[in-house]
């Protein structure tokens, strides 16, 4: 399975972050699929490759959840089909659960 997570850049204290879709068994620091952003905290800065980012949604990458809230600011998340992504089928199922419970 392949995720997007965050992948830990530069030095003691200044950490930046590259976000990146990679195989769920992998470190964080291990080898990549491909680079698909950038985020630095201390700046608050974000670099997003939305049509990499899309694809790997459409084919059942699941986000972290620091890549998710990050997406969703950058609402990316708008961009896609809902009735093609795996990612829109699971929040759907997970509200569904969440709503059958209230009584």
């Amino acid at each position: 399975m392949v995720k997007l997570r965050l992948k830990r850049c530069g030095r003691k204290q200044r950490a930046v972050y590259r976000i990146v879709a990679i195989d769920v068994r992998s470190r964080r620091e291990g080898r990549d699929l491909r680079k698909v952003g950038f985020y630095d905290p201390i700046k608050n800065q974000t670099y997003l490759n939305v049509p990499a980012i899309l694809y790997f949604l459409e084919r059942g990458a699941q986000p972290t959840g620091t890549v998710y809230d990050i997406l969703k600011k950058a609402e990316v998340f708008k961009e896609l089909r809902p009735n093609e992504t795996t990612l829109s089928k699971k929040i759907q199922q997970e509200r569904d659960v969440s709503d059958s419970y209230i009584v």
